[in-house]
């Protein structure tokens, strides 16, 4: 069932294309204007934001509020400060206010259910953004990047313009969580499908039976698509974890050709361990984010991809969602439970078509 459900992620389709499915025709995400709900009062939402611990989700924050500002909302955010706890009290808030939408970013998936069903019983809609609420949430729908397709296209893309033999340590944020998981193996699978031709499905079941070898045994390694990854190190999504984890392996390890991560934080802490050891020729390949630094580090040649992970086009997406539930224009029945922001491996080619999408 594991792969089953992660290869759907992968063929999973763009928000734009989930619309045209679902509800519409239009390519872009809609952007009704609604300052009033029906009965002609002024719109307020919350947001329960997860952290301010790390940029992307300030970001995420930042950009719920201006794109329901600009739409004529009163917007409240209130930090949840990573502590389930503190969640729930905040959508509780949020709820005994009369909040016309909701949007939360879950810490974790099953633990926000019962705050959600008690919003959804008061009829105020809830949007989940970034996280998925668990199977069952009284939700809208999740709203997040396709993690699995935004790191197979960078694989790819680094497999198109890379054709010697790759030797890299992996950098992880976690090794259990969700995310997690479908970057490291979407990176794989990206190389594997374009150095040997093989199937999107072909190349994902090699690409887990790959994973599954480097988080056993900490290496893994494809003969067949040149392809070797001599390390795994966790640097909890932050760039301090990432130089850490990063010294450790390259000591190890002084002949690598590659960094692979699953974000960009990590990655620019990987850079400064480089940097440290007088390794200057080490591709640095990351499967998902999008930061503003990196951005400008691809349009300067010194780091190669990012996949577009981006808190603004989440939040953009998710307040354009909400507008519609609360025009009357449409209902939860028209979106899916899993609404996908449009996946890119952004490069040196494309970094311009970006411009105002990093964080």
């Amino acid at each position: 069932m594991k792969r089953n459900r992660t290869l759907a992620a992968v063929l999973g389709v763009s928000v734009s294309a989930l619309v045209l499915a679902g509800c519409g025709s239009s390519e872009e995400p809609t952007t009704t204007d609604t300052g009033s709900t029906e009965g002609g009062d002024e719109i307020s939402v919350g947001f329960s934001l997860k952290t301010q611990e790390a940029p992307f989700f300030v970001a995420i924050g930042e950009g719920i509020k201006r794109y329901g500002e600009e739409k004529g909302w009163e917007v409240t955010v209130l930090d949840a400060n990573n502590d389930v706890q503190k969640e729930a009290a905040n959508l509780e808030t949020f709820t005994s206010q009369g909040m016309d939408a909701i949007f939360i970013d879950p810490i974790e998936p099953d633990a926000a259910l019962p705050s959600i069903a008690l919003a959804d019983a008061e009829g105020i809609p809830v949007i989940a953004v970034d996280n998925a609420a668990a199977e069952g949430a009284k939700i809208i729908t999740n709203v997040y990047a396709n993690n699995p397709e935004n790191a197979r296209l960078v694989g790819m893309a680094y497999a198109e313009a890379n054709t010697d033999a790759i030797k890299g340590i992996m950098i992880s944020g976690s090794k259990v969580d969700l995310g997690s998981l479908q970057r490291r193996t979407g990176l794989i699978a990206g190389i594997i499908e374009y150095r040997l031709g093989l199937s999107v499905e072909d190349s994902w079941a090699k690409a887990e039976d790959l994973e599954q070898e480097l988080k056993d045994t900490g290496s893994t390694s494809y003969p067949d698509a040149s392809l070797e990854i001599v390390a795994q190190g966790f640097g909890d999504w932050s760039e301090d974890g990432g130089l850490q984890a990063t010294e450790d392996l390259i000591t190890a390890h002084p002949d690598i050709t590659t960094v692979f991560g699953e974000n960009d934080d990590m990655l620019f802490g990987a850079m400064t361990a480089l940097a440290n050891a007088q390794m200057d020729d080490v591709d640095i390949v990351a499967a998902a984010d999008g930061a503003q630094r990196a951005l400008d580090l691809i349009a300067e040649g010194k780091y190669f991809a990012t996949g577009l992970n981006s808190p603004d086009l989440i939040a953009e997406t998710a307040v354009n969602i909400a507008a519609e539930i609360l025009s009357g224009e449409k209902t939860a029945d028209d979106f899916p439970f899993v609404t996908l922001t449009e996946p890119a491996a952004i490069t040196k080619d494309n970094v311009a078509e970006f411009a105002g999408r990093g964080f």
